[in-house]
């Protein structure tokens, strides 16, 4: 039985979880009458204890992982220079296009509104500070670290990020002369990693305390909110896929969308399934290669590239998570703290590569940048479990049309076999 559980899906012991806990938060909100037993030793006890444990521990991994990550990204990044403008172009676009994507993930979720109606302070009260005026000059000063030893210590993450970005770019310039340092970041890096598995093997626990805990306060009420979040979400992503790139492959490129969604679709398929980016690497570049006739020495760097570095849909789901939870909470938002989140969630999709869990890791970091409670990731997490399938197929997609942009504009695609293959995807070698 324990090797059955061990080989169960963990979005499927998450999503169990999800639902046994809204159950029992429904139950005990509906038919327990309220006391001490309910409200301080269920609820304000072990709900309680369990469920911001969890969150706490993944608190914990937050300055650590993401600089690592961070460090080991931008030394990959720093290896485009052997691949000189292609490796620009290639980095340029998957920037471009996350910043794209959280700003569209932020302008459905201010149009669908998820979190209005549900008054998560009422349940874990949060103190909001005045929202003040900051500059524009201030706050890109902001970023620049004035101390990057007290930046890791108080948790700035602009600061982390851009000190994480300058060391990895260093390394990887001085190469062998620093291979000491970039192998210790690269095993700091795996230990992360792993601790972050370690952390997510609770998520069901984690997740069912979290999501009881605020049913049996709020009831029925939640449903809703949930369920406008997930359409909120899945409306980014779909804009995101078919319109935002579909746009770029035709107007950068001439080619066909139609035609390139019918022969990637089976990669984007496999993604859905997989829920990882890394395991659809030999599919996507396979599939380039041999339907989509992108060269090869193109594809065989910037798909694994992108994997590390292009995380369009996790940018989608913290966009309209930091909607959401800013609803919830009552937290007004300014402007600059929109541009904050764009910043900090484009330039920390180098750090969330890989591993199932690191996208609401981060998520707790974009949170900490304009100060809003990291309790709220509990509500989501899992929802966004599920959702995950459906992001990572973005990812990868994004890739891919990155990559056959910038093939185009090198003159490295074979336009007749793309043609070829639209009228016979059987043939071909």
């Amino acid at each position: 039985m324990d090797q059955k559980m061990k080989n169960f899906p963990l979005t499927a012991q998450i999503f169990i979880g999800l639902l046994l806990g809204a159950l029992a938060g429904v139950l005990l909100h509906e038919f327990m009458p309220a006391g001490e037993l309910r409200d301080q030793i269920l609820v304000g006890g072990v709900l309680n204890v369990v469920g911001n444990g969890f969150l706490r521990a993944m608190q914990m991994l937050v300055v650590p992982l993401v600089f690592c990550s961070l460090v080991c990204g931008s030394m990959a990044v720093g290896d485009t220079k052997k691949l000189g403008k292609i490796g620009g172009k290639i980095l340029l676009l998957y920037l471009l296009t996350t910043a794209v994507a959280i700003s569209l993930a932020i302008g459905i979720g201010r149009m669908i509104n998820p979190g209005l109606g549900l008054n998560l302070a009422e349940l874990q009260p949060v103190e909001i500070a005045p929202v003040e005026t900051v500059s524009l000059t201030d706050t890109l000063l902001g970023i620049i670290p004035k101390n990057p030893i007290e930046a890791l210590a108080k948790g700035e993450m602009l600061q982390i990020i851009l000190f994480a970005l300058i060391v990895g770019v260093i390394l990887a310039k001085l190469g062998e002369r620093a291979e000491g340092v970039s192998n210790f970041f690269s095993q700091c890096n795996d230990i992360m990693m792993e601790m972050t598995l370690m952390v997510m093997r609770f998520a069901p626990a984690g997740v069912f305390c979290l999501i009881a805990k605020t049913f049996a306060g709020i009831g029925f009420s939640a449903l809703g909110a949930m369920l406008k979040y997930m359409f909120a979400v899945l409306l980014a992503l779909t804009a995101q896929c078919f319109l935002v790139y579909m746009v770029m492959l035709k107007g950068l490129t001439g080619l066909s969308p139609v035609a390139f969604l019918r022969k990637f679709f089976p990669v984007m398929g496999f993604a859905f399934s997989t829920a990882t980016s890394n395991a659809s690497i030999p599919l996507s570049i396979d599939t380039l290669t041999k339907k989509l006739g992108v060269a090869k020495k193109i594809s065989s760097f910037t798909i694994p590239l992108g994997a590390t570095i292009n995380m369009d849909g996790t940018a989608i789901m913290q966009g309209v998570a930091v909607v959401f939870v800013a609803q919830a909470y009552g937290i007004p938002l300014a402007v600059t703290d929109y541009l904050t989140v764009i910043a900090a969630a484009t330039l920390a999709s180098i750090g969330t590569a890989g591993v199932p869990g690191v996208g609401l890791i981060t998520l707790s970091m974009v949170f900490a940048s304009i100060g809003l409670p990291v309790e709220g990731i509990g509500f989501i997490m899992g929802v966004d479990r599920l959702l995950d399938m459906a992001r990572t197929a973005v990812n990868v997609t994004g890739d891919a049309v990155c990559t056959t942009i910038v093939a185009s504009q090198e003159r490295a695609v074979d336009r007749e076999r793309f043609r070829r293959m639209t009228e016979h995807s059987d043939t071909g070698r």
